[in-house]
């Protein structure tokens, strides 16, 4: 039969804390840099951090069947960051057929968390689909009760606790987008911080302090400044990531003083070449601050805590 099967599929359990970084780019298009997402795998759940565009196709590169994901966490609403909501809320409804298998749809509301100005956005998104939805749920027969939205706003405090799996958000400081969020996931003894966009801000030292890795956003800033340099008529718009963005020298001192074995960058402005002679001019002098582990972030790593 000459009907395209799933390669490679993530398991349905997992012992450890599994991190996968879909999408480690920004607003702006790069070719090998999809737009933010994290897929998180504990136990027998998939908590998926952002959801950019091309996240669905993303995840089935790592391995993860989109109908897997009813719980979504946004950390802010930047269109990098929820612009792929669409295709993820259809993609985990409908049941997918293949030669060996049958991927379930999801047929529970899809759980969507964040600040408190996600139902009011996400609450749009999801109204300007209703004609699609009415057609999956009338025609195609899509389980009604996957049509629906539950959501979480909160902006700082334990998100979820379940089965021995604790997420907390804490706030982070994008202005002028406000709220913004960061989140700490721990399951089986480990933990991973996320942190959304920001510039520092003290609430990520505090809550990183224990965890095992720090995913952190940040920019390089003699990269920009050359840039703006050589296009002045670009100054505004590219001088703007200072303004609610953290360096990668912040962020190399936000690791050492939380005391993190582990640092990822992601989000990474401008996006570097992915060979290790870009990657290591991007996180020059990062280890004269911090000296533990750093890894540049690039789109499908993943991380097994």
């Amino acid at each position: 039969m000459l009907i395209q099967t799933q390669d490679k599929l993530v398991s349905d359990f997992h012992e450890h804390l599994k991190v996968i970084l879909l999408g480690t780019g920004t607003p702006r298009a790069f070719s090998g840099r999809a737009k933010s997402g994290i897929v998180v795998l504990v136990g027998s759940k998939a908590f998926l951090i952002d959801c950019g565009g091309a996240t669905v196709d993303q995840l089935i590169k790592a391995g993860v069947m989109p109908q897997r994901i009813s719980d979504v966490l946004f950390t802010h609403h930047h269109s990098d960051h929820n612009s792929g909501f669409f295709d993820v809320f259809i993609s985990s409804w409908r049941t997918h057929v293949i030669p060996d298998r049958v991927f379930e749809g999801r047929s529970v509301p899809m759980n969507v968390y964040g600040p408190t100005t996600t139902k009011e956005i996400i609450g749009k998104m999801r109204d300007s689909f209703d004609f699609d939805a009415n057609l999956r749920v009338n025609y195609n027969l899509s389980a009604n009760e996957g049509a629906k939205i539950n959501y979480f706003e909160n902006n700082e405090g334990v998100v979820y606790e379940s089965d021995g799996i604790k997420i907390t958000a804490f706030e982070v400081d994008h202005r002028p987008v406000y709220p913004a969020l960061a989140y700490k996931v721990e399951y089986n003894g480990k933990s991973v911080v996320i942190s959304g966009d920001t510039v520092p801000v003290a609430n990520m030292i505090k809550y990183s302090q224990g965890a095992d890795l720090l995913i952190h956003e940040s920019y390089n800033k003699k990269w920009l400044d050359e840039l703006i340099a050589r296009f002045p008529e670009q100054a505004q718009s590219l001088s703007n990531p200072a303004k609610y963005h953290s360096t990668t020298l912040q962020v190399a001192e936000i690791a050492r003083r939380a005391g993190v074995p582990h640092l990822v960058l992601t989000h990474h402005i401008p996006a570097p070449a992915a060979t290790e002679e870009a990657e290591a001019a991007y996180t020059a002098g990062m280890s004269d601050i911090y000296p533990n582990k750093i890894t540049m972030g690039r789109d499908l790593m993943e991380f097994v805590l």
